[in-house]
């Protein structure tokens, strides 16, 4: 059965056009004639059978019929040049990933790690976009997501395939500034980490998260600790924002340990405490529940061999 679709010339007329709000220069940016695009835009309303220009002493204005359809068709012009040139470039044999990831994960394990990916898999793209929301997949903006939810969030987010990455552990971390400051005679355990009492850690000032309001409540519950204020404290959206306050001094944050790394590794951060949270959330790695595509796949195998690499590393 044949597509009810126009020409894609007169879609690419119509766009530049509607774009410049001339004939003229759509026909200077696309190199044809003025009359080749007005003959072009002219067949396209005929298979539409709507007016998408009208014509005023100064040239043309969109109708709104006009209007509506150029803003309809920009992204899929936009994705179909992307496809295209895709191919071109990668001959067949790779392509591009568009990953929607959130924030910190990005900025703090998954780009530092992007290099590998690409010495295993030269013929893969990936183009990162960051986002706190969920993210969506109908409308093509992202080929897959690592997204940091609830298996209930999981279980209810339609026509998606989730796979597991790993749990969120959660540490106590402040400056070693703060340390030498509030208790100059406690002694560590290990090269990164104290086991303060729970009454020293009332001493430490506190720093919460914005979309997590009550992280700290629930770490001294788990730990069976009583603290008068645990919800007192500077709100910062983001772990990254909440690394660098406590690195700066200015309290003491509960961060995945997995995000902070290089602070702990370079002394900026150390863990007050070994009492750990498991987090209600976890990371999953998810597309569309379509066939999941070869360079999908390929990401799949490849996130999962460096999460292996990470818990030998954090067996020795």
């Amino acid at each position: 059965m044949r597509r009810s679709i126009p020409s894609i010339q007169g879609l690419i007329c119509f766009e530049s056009a509607a774009k410049h709000l001339s004939y003229t220069y759509a026909a200077q940016e696309l190199c044809i004639t003025q009359s080749a695009v007005s003959r072009q835009i002219q067949q396209l309303e005929d298979f539409l059978g709507v007016e998408l220009f009208i014509r005023t002493r100064h040239g043309v204005e969109l109708t709104i019929a006009g209007q509506q359809y150029f803003k309809s068709i920009k992204p899929y012009l936009l994705g179909l040049e992307k496809c295209t040139a895709d191919v071109i470039s990668h001959k067949g044999l790779g392509g591009t990933l568009k990953l929607g990831v959130v924030p910190t994960f990005a900025t703090r394990w998954l780009l530092p790690k992007l290099h590998l990916l690409n010495q295993k898999y030269p013929e893969i793209t990936v183009h990162l976009e960051t986002s706190t929301k969920p993210f969506l997949f109908n409308d093509n903006i992202f080929d897959a997501a690592i997204f940091a939810g609830t298996q209930q969030q999981i279980d209810h987010w339609p026509d998606i395939q989730a796979h597991y990455l790993m749990d969120e552990e959660i540490v106590p971390v402040c400056s070693p500034r703060l340390i030498e400051k509030y208790f100059p005679d406690a002694m560590m355990i290990n090269e990164n980490t104290y086991d303060l009492s729970p009454e020293d850690l009332l001493n430490i000032p506190l720093l919460q998260q914005t979309t997590r309001p009550s992280i700290w409540q629930e770490w001294f519950l788990t730990h069976h600790m009583q603290h008068p204020k645990p919800f007192d404290g500077q709100r910062h959206e983001l772990f990254s924002m909440l690394a660098v306050a406590a690195s700066h001094d200015m309290g003491m944050a509960l961060i995945p340990q997995m995000l902070i790394e290089s602070e702990l590794q370079k002394k900026e951060l150390v863990i007050v405490s070994n009492k750990k949270l498991k987090g209600s959330r976890k990371y999953y790695l998810i597309h569309s529940s379509q066939d999941i595509t070869p360079t999908i796949q390929k990401f799949v195998d490849w996130i999962y061999y460096e999460l292996e690499q990470l818990k030998s590393n954090t067996a020795l």
